[in-house]
């Protein structure tokens, strides 16, 4: 399915849009995490264009807002520019098929809360169709949510896992990521300047 990262559309560390080819079809995906100043939604809201085929749009948008959290009775600030953003690449948020917090506090003067969400596009036959596994959050404090996405009558899974900040899991994945690219054959390069 030959998948790439995108950084010409938006070059932005907590923003990564992917594509994938599917036949003659190139189709789009969105993961990101806005921190508590919403950095990634503004920088989505200045930066947005049309993209063509959007599939999802997903990740740790870090907003409480009573539109997916029974437990908060207020709307963010933040909640109508990122609808927006969604509504502009013709995605919706769709409740999940078991609702519950996505996110657990690692304390009592906390709350569990929603945080993670998932916008697909509303003709996808995946629409409505994900699932939060708060059972299995450990070592994270968020929990792993699924999906399953229509593409050309088939349907793939796609697993959507959070890994916490500063965790050992989170130094695993990077040493993963080092040990892969140590190994990339850079033999036909002529020099840093000509990559």
């Amino acid at each position: 399915m030959r998948f790439t990262l995108y950084t010409d559309i938006i070059d932005h560390r907590d923003i990564n849009i992917l594509s994938f080819h599917n036949n003659q079809d190139i189709n789009f995906i969105i993961n990101m995490y806005s921190d508590s100043n919403q950095t990634a939604i503004k920088t989505l809201w200045d930066n947005i264009r049309d993209i063509g085929n959007m599939i999802i749009m997903t990740g740790d948008f870090n907003i409480r807002d009573s539109n997916w959290d029974p437990n908060i009775q207020y709307h963010s600030i933040h909640t109508e520019d990122l609808l927006t953003i969604a509504d502009s690449l013709g995605l919706e948020l769709p409740p999940p098929s078991n609702p519950g917090p996505t996110r657990f506090a690692d304390n009592r003067q906390n709350t569990n809360s929603v945080l993670d969400l998932v916008f697909i596009a509303p003709n996808n036959s995946g629409y409505g169709k994900y699932t939060i596994y708060p059972e299995i959050c450990f070592p994270s404090d968020h929990v792993p949510l699924t999906i399953k996405v229509g593409i050309k009558k088939e349907n793939i899974d796609i697993v959507i896992q959070f890994i916490k900040r500063d965790s050992n899991k989170e130094k695993e994945f990077i040493k993963d990521i080092r040990t892969s690219i140590r190994t990339l054959d850079t033999t036909a390069l002529a020099s840093q300047t000509k990559l």
